[in-house]
């Protein structure tokens, strides 16, 4: 059974790649859109057009070395396909290995800022009701 190739919108990563910023807005949704024609338009300065500039550095130096961002608003471009991203979600930096399924979402809809809670054995100042029940249950 043969791989299904990777499209987004019809079009396959080469074809992405090969396109200009502006073309690639085209095809995103307006959220998605609205967020990249304001980095187009940024000053020097905004945390978007640093990370822009980290990715286009990166990608050309073929360089390995991850890049750390706070900017979780930043929507996933084809030129930062198979670069390793360290994404804050408030605690800590999530690695994220950015794959081609990733384009047109942000960066953030992949480091959870939540975890799940588990509990364990009642701790210290438990009532004397809570202290005997069963860790099995």
């Amino acid at each position: 059974m043969a791989k299904k190739e990777f499209a987004y919108r019809g079009k396959k990563l080469e074809e992405l790649l090969s396109m200009s910023l502006p073309d690639f807005i085209k095809l995103l949704p307006s959220r998605q859109r609205r967020s990249l024609e304001r980095l187009i338009n940024a000053k020097e300065g905004d945390k978007r057009l640093k990370l822009y500039k980290a990715v286009k550095e990166a990608k050309a130096s073929n360089n390995k070395k991850p890049i750390k961002t706070h900017c979780r608003d930043f929507v996933v471009i084809p030129e930062m396909v198979g670069l390793l991203i360290l994404v804050y979600n408030g605690k800590e930096f999530i690695h994220l290995d950015v794959k081609d399924r990733m384009i047109g979402h942000f960066l953030g809809e992949f480091a959870l800022t939540r975890s799940m809670v588990k509990h364990s054995a009642p701790g210290i100042g438990a009532t004397r009701s809570t202290k005997f029940v069963s860790v099995r249950a």
